[in-house]
């Protein structure tokens, strides 16, 4: 199956979506008195099951809640070279990766989906759908540090969640995606991040960043969530 396929394959999974920039994706970006909240955090992926084929992070899945008058609303936030901590990571599917998450955000509320990655070589194209389910108000205008990621690809035992879908069926067994889980960790490493944070963007020197960290994963919930998308007990 190709890429394409694959993302369509995905669409038909989680609904429609609008695809969203990261904030300051231009360094002459700045923040303004009227701009809307923007919310930060940094994620690291590895693939500890297969080695071989680190997922590298496409998209960060955001839904908006539409209450009672409004449909709900689908945001996916696209990883541009600026998100990349290291570009050498970034396509070495042998290698694991960090990115910079900037979220720029309406009032409201959400619930941050989780994670779409996928890893390339050249015969294999591995799509990997990492849950967090964290919700999240936005209202107070500001920058907002929620923490960090981490997500690693372990095997998969009885009905535990999938890393991935089932289909392709051999690219997503050879990469690991469907019988192989994410263990996933939120963390706060502000005194590491927020530095670095300030250094990769212009747009926020001299700009307070206010820690707001993320709950801690909620495995239950995400594998409540998932088991009704057809997961299979591994092999």
């Amino acid at each position: 199956m190709t890429g394409a396929a694959l993302t369509g394959a995905c669409a038909l999974l989680m609904g429609c979506a609008t695809r969203t920039d990261m904030a300051f994706k231009n360094d002459a970006d700045v923040l303004k008195g009227d701009s809307k909240p923007v919310y930060l955090m940094t994620v690291t992926l590895r693939n500890n099951f297969k080695p071989d084929y680190q997922p590298k992070l496409e998209e960060v899945n955001v839904k908006r809640d539409g209450g009672r008058q409004q449909p709900d609303e689908r945001l996916d936030f696209r990883i541009d070279f600026k998100s990349m901590v290291d570009l050498k990571d970034a396509y070495d599917t042998t290698r694991p990766s960090s990115y910079f998450v900037r979220m720029e955000l309406a009032p409201g509320s959400y619930e941050i989906k989780g994670l779409t990655s996928r890893t390339r070589t050249f015969w294999i194209d591995g799509l990997f759908q990492t849950p967090l389910n964290s919700p999240l108000k936005v209202d107070t205008p500001g920058v907002y540090y929620l923490g960090h990621v981490e997500a690693s690809v372990r095997q998969r035992v009885g009905n535990e969640f999938p890393a991935g879908p089932a289909t392709p069926l051999i690219d997503q067994v050879v990469a690991g995606a469907s019988p192989g889980t994410f263990v996933v960790k939120i963390s706060d490493q502000f005194e590491q991040d927020e530095p670095a944070f300030r250094k990769r963007f212009p747009a926020l020197n001299d700009v307070p960043i206010t820690k707001a960290i993320l709950p801690p994963f909620d495995r239950a919930k995400a594998q409540a969530n998932f088991m009704p998308f057809g997961a299979r007990p591994a092999k």
